[in-house]
């Protein structure tokens, strides 16, 4: 740093600290039932202004106080800490506690002011790490011990304001998610339109518009059936219509009552459902293949599509034809957490030519007349606690097959009235976005603002220098002085030779 004030000075960390380098103990001495000192490796430790304690140990090697600074020096570096107690602390860590004189609290705002930069000086192939030696050499402006104390003091005020202006924004921003799926579980019940149902009556009620869709519905697999007839050469059997498979009925037992003009309806009555590509999956040597995007799970998000990375597969002329994606497609995940089953949005041609991983089911709605983004905004509200409660679990994963997705039950209502939901739904959202962005913006502000704040306080600009203050440079003379001092003091002392007095 330059242009520090002449009071200051700058030096290198391991001459205003002691700086404890972490060493995991060994792995039989660690427990969970508060045996020993607390134990600290680093990593998610750095969530709060204590860490939370997980793990404890019987046999500690390296051993932090109280109040000591920990400092993440590996995978992430940077992210810094107080301890809470008296602590042993793993390779993740090292443990820094200041000489007297200098501020210890001050000492720890300037490692949150230096943060973004120390994530940035990790090297190592196989994790980011930093060394003793890096941390011991890191350079400190050093104000005088009064000045540290001001500096202190202020940034206490500061820091405490911009938290709780945060806090309310984070308040804000929860409220906002909350009103959010209150606003689309009243529209998906029918909730959102109940006074415009009781001015309107609508051309067709809900269990009509379900009629026309599976007329629709059988006409598109006998249409099918006979295509594959004609492409191999035969003649329909007889009766071959009575092989039809009738859709999936929704299981309404537990289901809450509709508004009058609706009905439940399964996702097998609405739509064709389908899987999509296998990756890695076995090919002819005989059959050609070409090179198209596909989504995956981590393309399909609840509510949206995140196409910031969308990966490409080879593919078969065939699978390209049955699995592009068609403008109103709804698509639904098949795996993953599991509170991530069944999430999903509508594909809008937002990518040529695309097709999807079996891993992403695809539901293509039989009649313009269904709406893909309702059926999309019951299964990421309703769905949710459906597909978890319907949804199979193994040891790391959790996931939904087809046969249960035909099941899901979905409300359907009057063709008009719910083009009248989508228009309400859609304004109201819009104005949801906006005071979300507007909430995201403030925390990024606010972000800005703390760093700015640190900034200043390690520069000078915060508080204003006082002539009688003691420099810093004083401060720095005593603590060697001090530690000389000590260190001689520590020195065994030579045997006197034989035959002296």
């Amino acid at each position: 740093m330059s242009d520090l004030p002449n009071s200051w000075i700058e030096t290198a960390l391991t001459n205003l600290s002691t700086i404890e380098m972490g060493q995991s103990p060994d792995s039989r001495s660690y427990n969970s039932e508060g045996n020993g000192l607390p134990f600290f490796q680093g990593k998610a430790e750095f969530q709060a202004v204590f860490p939370e304690i997980r793990k404890w140990c019987s046999e500690p090697t390296k051993v932090v106080e109280r109040g000591d600074i920990l400092l993440s020096i590996r995978a992430p570096v940077g992210p810094t800490n107080i301890a809470p107690e008296k602590s042993c602390i793993g390779r993740g860590l090292a443990g820094i506690r200041a000489e007297t004189g200098v501020n210890q609290s001050y000492l720890y705002y300037f490692f949150k002011n230096i943060e973004p930069w120390l994530s940035e000086q990790g090297t190592g192939s196989t994790f980011a790490a930093i060394s003793g030696q890096f941390v011991r050499e890191i350079s400190c402006p050093v104000a005088p011990a009064a000045e540290q104390t001001r500096i202190v003091a202020k940034l206490e005020e500061l820091l405490s304001d911009l938290d709780a202006g945060v806090a309310e924004l984070k308040a804000a921003q929860k409220k906002l998610t909350q009103y959010r799926q209150s606003l689309l579980k009243a529209a998906v019940e029918g909730a959102l339109t109940a006074q415009w149902r009781a001015k309107n009556t609508p051309s067709e009620t809900g269990a009509q518009l379900l009629e026309r869709i599976l007329t629709e519905r059988r006409a598109r697999w006998e249409a099918k059936q006979l295509a594959k007839f004609k492409e191999q050469g035969k003649t329909p059997p007889k009766d071959w219509q009575k092989k039809y498979p009738e859709p999936v009925k929704p299981d309404t037992t537990e289901l809450l009552e509709l508004p009058q003009g609706w009905v439940w309806a399964s996702l097998d009555m609405l739509g064709e459902i389908a899987s999509g590509v296998a990756k890695g999956s076995k090919i002819g040597a005989d059959l050609e293949v070409r090179e198209v995007p596909y989504l995956r799970v981590a393309n399909v998000q609840r509510g949206f599509l995140d196409l910031s990375e969308v990966k490409t597969i080879l593919a078969t002329e065939r699978d390209i034809s049955e699995l592009t994606l068609k403008a109103g497609d709804v698509l639904f995940n098949e795996g993953g957490d599991r509170d991530k089953l069944g999430r999903g949005w509508v594909w809008r041609d937002e990518v040529a030519d695309c097709i999807h991983q079996n891993h992403v089911f695809r539901m293509r709605p039989y009649l313009p007349e269904i709406l893909p983004e309702m059926i999309s905004h019951h299964g990421n509200t309703f769905g949710k606690t459906w597909f978890q409660n319907a949804g199979k679990q193994t040891t790391n994963l959790a996931s939904i097959n087809m046969t249960m997705l035909r099941m899901f039950p979905v409300p359907l209502g009057p063709a008009d009235e719910q083009r009248e939901l989508l228009a309400q739904l859609e304004l109201q959202i819009e104005q949801i976005v906006q005071q979300e962005q507007a909430v995201e913006l403030g925390i990024k502000q606010s972000v800005a603002q703390r760093q700015n704040i640190l900034r200043a306080a390690f520069a000078g600009e915060l508080v204003p220098q006082d002539p009688t203050d003691e420099p810093a440079s004083v401060l720095l003379e005593r603590i060697r002085s001090e530690r000389a001092a000590q260190a001689a003091k520590s020195k065994p002392r030579g045997r006197k030779p034989k035959g002296a007095a």
